[in-house]
């Protein structure tokens, strides 16, 4: 069985150390990148399964590269980590393509959870069927992570297509939100829930050229997703 690839943007050489010797303890294959402007030659060349950025990096951010990565791959998982604390910062990283956020100082396991979290998500997105769902005006695909309308698409992150699968599998149902945070994120903690939040913004934001179609948040509940005729 062939080892997961990282690919580990750092420009902290103790950090970077540590860090890059205990995903390969772990039987991680990894490849450490300290300047922004070498990442995307290596991305091509490495085909790495999942991307750890560092956002403060010295000629080109961790935010200009997850663009650059977005460009080639929709379906790659980015781990942005940073010692950013700033709700704009974690914003700003889902914005431009991100899926998920960690916070310096972090322990190894948690990043190793989140790594494997992104990577079982990936599994079940490629493992969808792979026909396309109609809701309203539009058509989701889930296995390409796109939603389109009137020739018009839009690529999807992980987390995006995951949660809108989970949505268009439940139409006009009631989803339960901690339903929903265990199977996209593996746990119910605060700091998952306002993720939630931001990414049903973002999806009801893809969703409203169709008036037929509504994400309601139900309080103390979670959503009812209404798709009309």
């Amino acid at each position: 069985m062939s080892k997961v690839k990282i690919l580990y943007v750092e420009d902290e050489p103790f950090l970077g150390r540590i860090v890059k010797e205990s995903l390969e303890v772990r039987d991680f294959e990894v490849r450490m990148v300290a300047d922004g402007r070498l990442v995307s030659s290596v991305f091509d060349e490495f085909k790495p399964d999942i991307c750890v950025l560092d956002i403060m990096l010295p000629n080109k951010d961790g935010y200009a590269i997850a663009q650059d990565i977005r460009k080639s791959s929709a379906a790659i998982p980015i781990i942005f980590v940073t010692a950013k604390t700033q709700t704009e910062d974690l914003l700003k990283g889902f914005e431009v393509g991100g899926n998920d956020y960690l916070r310096k100082p972090f322990s190894m396991e948690e990043l190793i959870a989140r790594v494997n979290n992104l990577l079982q998500l990936t599994q079940k997105l490629n493992s969808a069927p792979k026909e396309n769902v109609g809701l309203g005006q539009y058509e989701f695909a889930p296995h390409r992570y796109e939603l389109r309308r009137n020739g018009t698409v839009k690529k999807l992150s992980h987390r995006e297509a995951m949660l809108l699968q989970i949505l268009a599998e439940n139409q006009n149902k009631n989803i339960d939100r901690k339903t929903m945070l265990m199977r996209v994120w593996g746990d119910d903690s605060f700091f998952n829930s306002r993720n939630l939040d931001v990414y049903i913004t973002k999806l009801r934001d893809y969703l409203k050229e169709d008036p037929a179609i509504e994400i309601i948040t139900i309080k103390g509940v979670g959503y009812h997703f209404v798709v009309g005729n």
